[in-house]
């Protein structure tokens, strides 16, 4: 049974780790300082808490944390990666700019550990579906073959480190892009009493539009605090000299407002729900 550890625990990291348990590995993972619910997750999906050297000593290392946390989770697996005689091989699969998979590659010089550029597209894994697809970067060797052999849908990219990292910035950009396009225009609407006008002419005339929005919007609410610093990642991918990069500054700060509504009043939420709900039917 293969030892693979996962660093990060939340809705897509235990659901990864339950996908790769239940096609027969081992999953380690780290908790010390981690809250109640994370560790709850982590046993329910089978995971197994170890400690520092113990997790060393998996046969691959998986990073899927928030944005925010890729590169502290890459400085401690290189430290204890470092002085290890053939330390396991580390995936990031963060959605994280190019430049910051670089900064976070750097951090292992000299530690011997090889490090792949890795990223999820698709909603964490559920029994009876295949998805989501892991793409993985930098991966001459096949070391991501472990985690196809465990259930997981892999397709390793051509290019360099940063590859995986440049496509999920640009899945992400279309896809979260959107829904955050999507919340602002229909708060706007609200606030101006367009709203159901909006929503009729949504139905009428976009309806794939409409129906994306109805199911994506509610599913957004308890991610939206992750999704600040991804769409600062997609600035940053996008470069100063982009004119979309503000674009995804504003959509960082869409994104903060939500998040902070969802934690308080949730008055923001409540205009959206009320503006998505499905029209009532007569008797």
């Amino acid at each position: 049974m293969p030892n693979i550890a996962i660093i990060g625990s939340g809705a897509m990291g235990s659901a990864v780790a339950k996908r790769l348990i239940d096609h027969g590995a081992v999953v380690l993972t780290y908790l010390e300082g981690r809250s109640e619910p994370t560790i709850a997750r982590a046993k329910a999906a089978g995971m197994v808490p170890v400690g520092r050297q113990e997790l060393a000593k998996a046969e691959l290392i998986l990073s899927i944390v928030p944005p925010a946390e890729a590169l502290n989770v890459a400085e401690f697996v290189a430290e204890i990666s470092s002085g290890l005689s053939a330390p396991a091989p580390f995936i990031d699969l963060n959605a994280i700019a190019p430049k910051t998979m670089q900064a976070l590659a750097a951090r292992f010089a000299g530690s011997g550990a090889e490090v792949l550029d890795g990223a999820i597209i698709g909603g964490p894994p559920v029994a009876g579906r295949s998805g989501p697809t892991v793409y993985v970067s930098g991966d001459g060797a096949e070391r991501s073959r472990l985690l196809e052999d465990c259930g997981l849908r892999i397709r390793r990219l051509d290019g360099p480190l940063g590859a995986a990292s440049a496509l999920k910035m640009c899945y992400a950009g279309i896809n979260k892009g959107f829904i955050g396009l999507g919340a602002s225009m229909l708060l706007a609407a609200s606030r101006s009493g367009a709203a159901e006008s909006l929503k009729a002419e949504l139905a009428e005339s976009l309806p794939d539009v409409d129906r994306k929005l109805s199911k994506s919007i509610p599913d957004m609410y308890p991610k939206a605090y992750r999704w600040v610093a991804e769409m600062q990642e997609i600035a940053d991918f996008l470069g100063e000299d982009d004119p979309a990069a503000t674009i995804f500054r504003g959509m960082a700060s869409v994104f903060s407002r939500l998040a902070e509504d969802v934690e308080g009043s949730r008055a923001l939420v409540a205009q959206l729900d009320d503006i998505l709900a499905p029209p009532e039917t007569g008797s």
